[in-house]
């Protein structure tokens, strides 16, 4: 059996997804499985589901979504009843965001050590973990208490891969991703900054220079801040023309 949140949320065996028909079963189970075998309770539960007006009905209502999901997980994974919640256990089955974040931090890993070539293969084993926006068909409420957390992951991660390209000298095939990264999030200051790099690296000096000024600008109409120190010391680099902005591995 696979566990998956990481896109929609789906339980497969094999190539065939169980059925998890509503939002609300889906709720209940990336909620058990986020969880991580921590005891969850009815409360809990409930302002997943339904936020702060839940209805009368709510412990039934769990009830009943805990009993279909106990003959949908499969028998190697266990739900119990622990007053005052429930409690699931999945054993070895695979769940894309455990292994995700098992691929992930072995690629941080071998990225702090130098490995770049081994840090940038076991990122993109992450990334391509993901089917799309994680918890992409649960309740409003557990997608606004979860989905930032792993969207943040998710970046962090791209962050990181970029910065193994770069490292690896691929500069001119990392540049038309990148730019898309920068225009889908423009207050990440590690993307501007591997942008401005890897400007800089294809000759495209005043371009580097251009991507810091609109930087700049942003994040004083955003923010009311200034660029942070990674973002300075990149443009220091550039405008002197620093060796260490064309080093690689």
């Amino acid at each position: 059996m696979e566990y998956l949140i990481l896109g929609p949320v789906e339980v497969r065996d094999g190539d065939t997804a169980a059925p998890l028909d509503g939002a609300k079963p889906r709720t209940v189970l990336a909620a058990l499985l986020l969880a991580g075998g921590r005891l969850l309770s009815d409360s809990e539960l409930s302002a997943l589901l339904w936020g702060a007006r839940p209805p009368a009905t709510m412990n039934a209502q769990i009830y009943n979504h805990v009993s279909r999901l106990r003959k949908t997980v499969g028998p190697a994974v266990s739900i119990v009843r622990r007053s005052p919640g429930y409690q699931m256990r999945i054993g070895d089955a695979r769940f894309d965001l455990r292994e995700f974040e098992r691929l992930a931090a072995s690629g941080q890993t071998a990225l702090r050590a130098g490995r770049y070539a081994e840090a940038g293969e076991l990122i993109r084993q992450a990334l391509a973990l993901w089917r799309g926006p994680a918890l992409a068909d649960v309740s409003e409420h557990l997608a606004a208490a979860e989905g930032p957390r792993l969207e943040e992951a998710r970046i962090a991660a791209l962050e990181s891969l970029v910065e193994a390209d770069l490292a690896l000298g691929r500069h001119a095939q990392v540049l038309p991703e990148l730019t898309r990264l920068v225009a889908r999030h423009p207050l990440r200051e590690r993307f501007q900054a591997q942008l401005m790099t890897t400007l800089y690296r294809c000759d495209r000096q005043a371009e580097a220079l251009a991507v810091f000024e609109r930087s700049r600008r942003m994040l004083a109409e955003e923010l009311g801040i200034e660029p942070g120190r990674l973002l300075r010391e990149v443009q220091r680099a550039v405008l002197t023309g620093d060796p260490a902005l064309l080093m690689t591995a």
